[in-house]
Order: structure tokens, then sequence, then C-alpha cells
């Protein structure tokens, strides 16, 4: 029987993606989306923005890149989950990151900003993800040359925000 509390197996996403699938808390993930949220809210409120357009050291994003970045690559997350869900076979392209983050501008908006925007975004995944039936979170697709399931890619949404939300904390405050 589907649960939406079962952990995505070997065969739903490639290594790579473990890394952020293990750092998910057990438990129903549209749970985990929704409540994990208010985090960065908590941990950015009133940061300067001066201080939050500085990057850390060279070739190192800003918080508002990391902000940015952690929306962008949810809407490509739950791109695919949409394809994948919908029976699309394609292969789906891979993405690299740094020139995303350099065309994305996101220095010259406010951390208020970006943060709606990321609010936005999630709602959007939730929305997505709320009204799959069990057949579409199992369905499953490529991308970035791995092969993804629906299921795993919002197991890979909610671990992205966690990688980045412990990379903020440790790194950048």
């Amino acid at each position: 029987m589907f649960s939406l509390s079962d952990r995505p197996s070997a065969e739903e996403a490639s290594p790579y993606f473990f890394r952020y699938i293990q750092l998910v808390p057990d438990g129903d993930i549209l749970h985990t989306l929704r409540t994990q949220h208010g985090d960065i809210h908590a941990m950015l409120r009133g940061i300067a923005d001066d201080r939050a357009s500085a990057a850390p050291a060279p070739g190192e994003w800003s918080i508002k890149e990391v902000i940015a970045h952690v929306s962008d690559t949810e809407r490509l997350f739950a791109f695919r989950a949409l394809w994948f869900a919908r029976g699309e076979q394609a292969a789906l392209p891979g993405m690299e990151p740094d020139p995303w983050v350099a065309l994305g501008n996101a220095n010259a908006r406010s951390v208020p900003d970006l943060l709606a925007e990321f609010d936005q975004v999630r709602a959007a995944s939730l929305w997505l993800l709320d009204n799959l039936d069990a057949a579409a979170w199992q369905r499953q697709g490529v991308a970035s040359s791995s092969v993804l399931s629906v299921r795993a890619l919002a197991w890979i949404i909610a671990g992205h925000e966690l990688h980045h939300n412990l990379s903020l904390r440790e790194v950048y405050l």
C-alpha cells in the first residue's frame, strides 16, 4: 500500500539525490513541506539587506542568492513532478545552478520579497502534490540522466530546502 510517509527507494532516484532525501525527517512528506517553511523565515527575519547581499567568500553565493536558488530549484523539481505525474516519458535536461544564480539578479531584491516568492513557489508545489492520486505519486521519468519518481521529487524538494537551511546556519549566520 502506498503511503506519503514512505521514503523513496533506491530505484526512485540516483544516489546523488539521496543526500537531500536523507535530511528529511520521517513522516508524511506533505506535512513536512507545509511545516518546514517557517524555519527559513524565522532564521532570516530582520537580517540587514547589505549582509544578505554579501557572499561569505569569493565565488560563494549571497544569502539572497541562496533563497532565489531554492525557489528556482523547487520550481524545477515541481515541474519534473508534474511532467512525470502526467505520464510524460521524454527525458528532461539537467541544470547547472551557478549560471542560474548569476542570471537571477537576486541581490537587487529585498529579503522579504525573495521570501514572499519562496512562499508562493511552495504554495504552488503543495497545490500540485496535494492533488495527485497514488498512481501519479509512483510514476517515474528521467531527468538529469537519472530516474526519478514523483514521490522522490517531493522528498528532494524538502531535503534541498533543508540542505540550504543548514548551509545558511553554518556558513552565513
